[in-house]
């Protein structure tokens, strides 16, 4: 279990023992079925009798995630229970797809009292968050009122984004792998990256072999695309247009390449959430 700002993350399936024993080796099998004369129950017998290092294994995963091969990775999947998130963040959520959920109905549910997020930026203004709170506090005894005289599919109108929800969610590898990369991308909305960093800690506790490939999407592409960062304040990753500056310059010979012991991974405010690789250093000809 992961818990950050009230918000619940289980990872349900798989645990670490199915991990362990048929994660990689599906991920493995897939790969060789499509590189291999043998066929797919020939390699798993090899898989199953020992005949594969895990080492051979993971190699091969990694090199075919990097070259893109996705559909490799789509036969395994993950079993989340969230709650304590907002009607907020999942109609973000539901957005992806190859993904399924299960959501706590507003219709067939009648609260007692809902609960409901107050985001920090609200909270650290004492008017506001005061107001705020009054404004769901009126909502909530007025749902009281509306549920004794109407369906609870018709007061549920009342309330705001607010109001908490649960939900189950299953996805493959390769999607979650997709979704973590834009939700734990530093300009994702809050609520929705506290979430992914939840799911990344719960994937990681069974297996950090998968849980480093969740990471933001600038991680696994070496650049940041996002317009709202081409000023590089996010330093994870240069911004597209800054790496394709450099990269003309060195096409043009007005750059060398350079090993710099010096040169930082991603800053180390960030290093418990995110994933990247060691940076190359590049220095101007004099």
């Amino acid at each position: 279990m992961t818990e950050r700002r009230g918000i619940r993350v289980d990872l349900i399936f798989p645990d670490r023992a199915t991990c362990d024993l048929y994660y990689k080796s599906l991920i493995y099998l897939s790969c060789r079925t499509c590189y291999s004369e043998k066929s797919p129950s020939e390699i798993w017998e090899d898989i199953r009798a020992g005949k594969v290092p895990e080492e051979k294994m993971e190699k091969l995963i990694e090199s075919v995630v990097a070259s893109g091969h996705g559909t490799t990775i789509e036969h395994i999947n993950f079993t989340f229970a969230i709650s304590g998130v907002s009607r907020t963040l999942t109609h973000q959520l539901v957005r992806h797809r190859h993904a399924s959920f299960d959501q706590q109905s507003q219709r067939y549910v009648k609260f007692k009292h809902p609960d409901f997020t107050l985001p920090q930026s609200v909270e650290e203004v004492p008017d506001l968050s005061k107001a705020f709170q009054q404004q769901v506090e009126a909502n909530f005894e007025l749902y009281e009122e509306m549920v004794q005289q109407v369906p609870a599919e018709d007061a549920r109108f009342l309330f705001p984004n607010a109001v908490k929800t649960n939900l189950i969610m299953t996805t493959n590898l390769r999607e979650l792998i997709h979704m973590s990369g834009l939700r734990l991308c530093t300009l994702a909305q809050w609520e929705i990256r506290a979430l992914f960093k939840g799911i990344r800690h719960e994937v990681m506790n069974i297996s950090p072999f998968f849980g480093k490939m969740l990471a933001p999407h600038c991680v696994h592409e070496g650049y940041c695309n996002e317009y709202n960062n081409r000023d590089g304040h996010c330093r994870i990753r240069p911004p597209k247009e800054q790496v394709l500056r450099i990269w003309e310059k060195y096409r043009r010979g007005e750059l060398i390449e350079a090993a710099d012991d010096s040169i930082q991974r991603f800053p180390a405010h960030l290093q418990e959430d995110e994933s990247g690789a060691d940076q190359e250093g590049m220095l101007e000809k004099k």
